[in-house]
């Protein structure tokens, strides 16, 4: 129930799934996987697909780097947002493609857990959209060195706070891949 009127579209976030982002990142390949099924199950339902790309110093666009991963493959027809900070709302046109597709309500996947998508999630709901994370399909790197807990500690949290979120006429939330059902999300 996002309080953004006249926005009864669900759309699936996908974030910074890109070679320079996930190389290495925690089950990696799981994730992906998970994320290319969002995809699949999306398109089935005619849910709009908004992918969003990082660009900074290390991940120029047009390099490797910034690439989307190859295992996913983004049809002309979806929109891909361009951003160089962590919340994907930020300086960005994701505002103007949601409200061009009527969406208000988000769901969301991709990387990095501890920085774009906590972000992302964050600026959504207090945007006025419903955001749910797909616990499953976000993934993070080992920041241990610099004093984080380790990723799959990272992901646990993130998705047992994320499950505890509210505001005022907007839901948050998790489901994994298996759960989610895009038939009959508007």
């Amino acid at each position: 129930m996002t309080t953004l009127t006249d926005r009864p579209n669900t759309a699936l976030l996908v974030v910074d799934v890109q070679n320079g982002v996930v190389t290495g990142n925690h089950e990696r390949d799981a994730v992906v996987a998970n994320v290319a099924t969002l995809v699949a199950k999306a398109r089935q339902a005619e849910v709009p697909i908004v992918w969003v790309r990082h660009s900074n110093e290390g991940m120029a666009p047009g390099s490797a780097e910034w690439e989307i991963v190859p295992e996913l493959v983004r049809s002309e027809n979806e929109p891909v947002v361009e951003k160089t900070y962590g919340d994907s709302f930020e300086d960005t046109t994701l505002e103007s493609v949601l409200a061009d597709l009527k969406v208000g309500k988000l769901v969301v996947s991709g990387a990095q857990t501890d920085m774009c998508i906590r972000s992302t999630l964050h600026g959504a709901l207090a945007r006025g959209y419903d955001a749910t994370l797909v616990s499953d399909a976000h993934t993070t790197e080992d920041l241990t060195t610099w004093g984080a807990p380790p990723p799959a500690q990272v992901i646990s949290h993130t998705n047992m706070y994320w499950s505890h979120q509210s505001a005022p006429g907007r839901t948050a939330g998790t489901v994994t891949t298996e759960e989610i059902d895009f038939t009959g999300a508007g």
